[in-house]
């Protein structure tokens, strides 16, 4: 990662899912990484959702660094362009090093494995314990369950109110990046 650029980390499918407009956003969203100045660190894998995002940044000329478990290496292969590859020993691991690099989060649809990345910064958000922006891009209402779930865990006394402050919920990947350059300004990295 180049020191000064802020990285943002996307989580989403490693497959393209059931709409085109899933990769669309997924394109449109890299090339805005790049356009903007940031970086990107994602799951590593070239496939889906991750490999066109992955790919736009790349095209665009910005820095991507991908993060995958040794054994999804076999299943998740990396594109034969990526340089930054870095391989760690589980899925753990991998999300522990994802949070540390990153300076923001933005979520696309994806999988159970999505839904696992999204509780976990939003949960640490809420703890104090990770104090960055999320973003969510509800492509074509993919995310309105998720929206509803969150607000039930609420109406259920499970989560104070407070816990839906700690992400933005967005219909595009231009508002996603308005909402993430609004966050970070003129963040420099150490």
């Amino acid at each position: 990662m180049e020191k000064n650029k802020p990285v943002i980390c996307v989580f989403c499918g490693s497959s393209h899912g059931a709409k085109p407009q899933y990769a669309v956003a997924a394109r449109t969203l890299g090339r805005l990484i790049a356009e903007r100045g940031f970086s990107l660190v994602f799951g590593g894998g070239g496939l889906g959702l991750m490999g066109e995002t992955a790919r736009a940044v790349r095209d665009g000329g910005a820095p991507v660094t991908g993060i995958m478990p040794q054994f999804l290496s076999w299943i998740e292969q990396p594109p034969e362009w990526e340089k930054e590859l870095i391989i760690t020993p589980d899925l753990q691991l991998r999300k522990t090093r994802m949070l540390e690099m990153s300076d923001a989060f933005v979520l696309l649809p994806g999988g159970a494995g999505t839904m696992d990345e999204f509780f976990e910064v939003v949960t640490s958000a809420s703890l104090g314990v990770l104090p960055k922006p999320v973003v969510v891009v509800n492509i074509d209402g993919y995310f309105a369950p998720l929206e509803a779930l969150m607000k039930h865990i609420v109406a259920e006394g499970f989560a104070k109110p407070a816990i839906r402050s700690f992400y933005k919920l967005v219909e595009t990947p231009e508002a996603a990046m308005d909402a993430i350059t609004e966050s970070l300004g003129a963040l420099a990295r150490d």
